[in-house]
């Protein structure tokens, strides 16, 4: 019998959908409150997802997901520089 490998799921805090962790972008808040993109997917701090869509990412910021999944309030920089990963892809 052939084991098959466990795909990690998350959910995307824009569209609420569950998804392969590698299709999503992981956005991190670190000890020190910084917010920054984890593109290794293994750096310390929380985490939250989104997908790789711009829609998703508007409706996350339109609705403040960042900010409770977070516990701070974000500021446009972080934003800016998700569109940017997002754009890129």
């Amino acid at each position: 019998m052939v084991k098959v490998k466990k795909i990690p799921m998350r959910k995307c805090i824009g569209c609420g959908e569950n998804k392969p962790k590698k299709d999503l972008i992981r956005v991190v808040k670190n000890k020190e409150n910084k917010i920054f993109l984890d593109k290794t997917g293994k750096k310390n701090g929380r985490g939250a997802y989104i997908c790789f869509d711009m829609e998703c990412l508007e409706k996350a910021i339109k609705t403040k997901a960042l900010n409770r999944a977070f516990e701070v309030e974000i500021n446009d920089e972080t934003y800016n520089d998700l569109r940017e990963s997002i754009k890129k892809q």
